[in-house]
């Protein structure tokens, strides 16, 4: 196999989905802990949704000039409520039973802050960030 063609798409290892438990509160007939699954999406979708994220905040002191601000918060629950393949965080039973609307918020709803955070560390690692977005922006901070 020639060194380019190792770069083909259907020479390209597959990333299958994952399964993950998310939280040890729900539980199945056994009172086992059930998994959630998870995978990855593309850099396209995660495009989408870091674009979403993103509004133009006007540069002070400066007339008509706007510099790009993401809201790392909202964009982590997006791409959370994006790779989350089950539970369906869509189902309308599902969102009226926590009393929210929305995938995202629904995730935040059901997962205490500590899962949700774990959870959160999950998804990035099999989209492939080695350093979270949180320990991105703390880097930034400093």
């Amino acid at each position: 196999m020639s060194k380019l063609s190792a770069f083909l798409r259907q020479n390209a290892v597959q990333s299958g989905n994952m399964k993950y438990i998310a939280s040890q509160r729900f539980l199945d007939e056994n009172k086992k802990p059930i998994e959630w699954e998870i995978c990855s999406i593309t850099s396209e979708e995660d495009e989408a949704i870091r674009k979403a994220c993103t509004r133009k905040v006007p540069v002070p002191g400066k007339r008509n000039i706007y510099t790009p601000e993401t809201d790392y918060n909202q964009y982590l629950g997006r791409l959370a409520a994006q790779c989350t393949v089950f539970p369906n965080l869509n189902d309308a039973e599902l969102q009226n039973s926590y009393g929210v609307m929305g995938a995202d918020t629904l995730l935040k709803a059901m997962l205490k802050p500590g899962e949700y955070a774990d959870y959160l560390t999950k998804i990035q690692e099999i989209n492939g960030f080695e350093v979270t977005m949180e320990e991105m922006v703390d880097e930034a901070k400093n």
